[in-house]
């Protein structure tokens, strides 16, 4: 059996699967301001022979979210850019709320360096710079964020600059790279991961509560754990201490995927109904339909896959129909899907549009699609078109990196599959394509 647990803010849910069928589901009061208590409690709440069978447990934990939110628990940061001159346009943390940037940031440095889409427009590092930004912030800074322009073609120089701070500040600092966000957009590269350098002691911390309380949950010897991440898979802990902010839409990610499994339905929109408020969103092919670019965490401009969501009142019952027409492609209608506590008190009424489907386990949706969800791996690469350059060797490139990032975050390497998504020209380099894969597989067994 898996075990799927989604932790909110007013309940925790917890289901037990078997294959793809829903053995036993829970709600649970969650503890205020403790993720690993409020899982504890409603794994407690299901039956010890059940438990037992459990081999594989699946966290939605929205702790990282929460903290960005609530201004509270984040590290203090140092920023470190690598581009002098050709990146000091707009400086480091800018568009920030003041009290966000504020709880953040140790300080900010920009120095010489960075590279390009050729070896011959890298630019040397100024290693006197950074070991001197690093010696500042010795003992202040809790961790740092390096961003190099162009490093997710090249990130050797971050990884050089990270070498430096630890010299600097000790072998222990976190410090966390740019380049393992991917894409090209400096500042919203950079903004990701300064929040993953924010909420890296966070999320370190609740990764070993969780850690020292599974032996207690009464799950099968050895049992694996993972948690949600922001695209509908899972990762490994390991893989969220590395990419904290992975799992900042991990919650509404999950729950959209688990209602349309629960549904039986690859596309659809999905309105989760909560006591407070409504989130709505679109399934595409299994998966949650990703926000454009511009989208904002905690007010924050970041580069990375999250789902396109519109949030209403949850009392607000004709918002909801709007936002949910809203959400469906101009081409051809959608069946709309109602999920979370709230769903049954929607009337049908202000729906007469929709082919509204109320699925059983509705409820708890996130903790079935947590159950429910694979290991994933996307990988990002721009390259530059030109003689003697096969992108289709880039491509296979791209998909095995994709397949390895599923791997680390605890797919079964034996039954992963990369798909390749469609080439995106770079409007602003001259022959540039951003190439993209997703890689996906069940998650390791026992």
């Amino acid at each position: 059996m898996i075990l799927g647990v989604d932790v909110g803010p007013t309940n925790t849910d917890a289901v037990l699967l078997d294959g793809d069928r829903a053995v036993r589901a829970v709600k649970v009061p969650s503890v205020a301001g403790d993720a690993v208590g409020s899982l504890a409690a409603a794994v407690g709440a299901l039956p010890a022979e059940l438990r037992r069978r459990a081999t594989q447990l699946a966290v939605g934990l929205r702790v990282a979210a929460r903290a960005v939110k609530e201004r509270d628990g984040l590290a203090r940061v140092g920023v470190l850019r690598v581009g002098g001159a050709a990146a000091d346009a707009v400086r480091p943390l800018f568009g920030w709320p003041e009290a966000l940037r504020d709880a953040v940031c140790a300080g900010t440095a920009n120095v010489r360096g960075g590279g390009g889409l050729a070896p011959r427009d890298t630019i040397a590092l100024d290693r006197d710079a950074v070991a001197r930004f690093g010696a500042a912030l010795a003992g202040r800074a809790e961790a740092f964020a390096v961003t190099a322009v162009f490093s997710p073609v090249d990130g050797s120089q971050e990884r050089e600059a990270a070498e430096i701070l630890r010299a600097e500040t000790g072998p222990e600092t976190t410090v966390l790279l740019s380049s393992d966000v991917g894409t090209l957009d400096l500042l919203a590269r950079e903004n990701a991961t300064v929040l993953d350098a924010a909420l890296s002691v966070l999320v370190a911390r609740v990764a070993d509560e969780l850690t020292a309380t599974l032996p207690g949950l009464g799950l099968a010897p050895g049992a694996a754990v993972l948690v949600t991440r922001s695209d509908g898979t899972l990762m490994s802990l390991e893989y969220l201490r590395r990419q904290p902010g992975l799992s900042l839409g991990s919650g509404p990610a999950c729950t959209i995927r688990g209602a349309g499994l629960l549904a039986g339905l690859r596309d659809a929109v999905v309105a989760d109904i909560g006591e407070r408020r409504a989130r709505v969103g679109a399934l595409t092919g299994g998966y949650p339909q990703e926000a454009g670019p511009g989208e904002r965490i905690g007010g924050v401009p970041v580069t990375l896959r999250f789902p396109d969501l519109i949030t209403v009142s949850a009392d607000a019952h004709r918002e909801l129909a709007e936002a949910a027409d809203r959400m469906r492609p101009a081409a051809g209608l959608l069946p709309l899907i109602l999920v979370g506590g709230g769903a049954g008190g929607v009337p049908g009424r202000v729906l007469a549009g929709f082919d509204v489907v109320r699925p059983e386990h509705g409820g708890v949706a996130g903790a079935f699609g947590a159950a429910a969800s694979p290991g994933g791996g996307p990988c990002d690469r721009i390259v530059r078109r030109g003689p003697g350059r096969r992108l289709d060797a880039v491509r296979d490139e791209v998909r095995d990196l994709a397949r390895a990032g599923a791997v680390r975050a605890g797919a079964d390497p034996r039954r992963v599959r990369t798909h390749a998504e469609p080439d995106v020209p770079v409007p602003y380099l001259p022959g540039a394509v951003l190439l993209r894969a997703r890689a996906v597989g069940p998650p390791l067994p026992l």
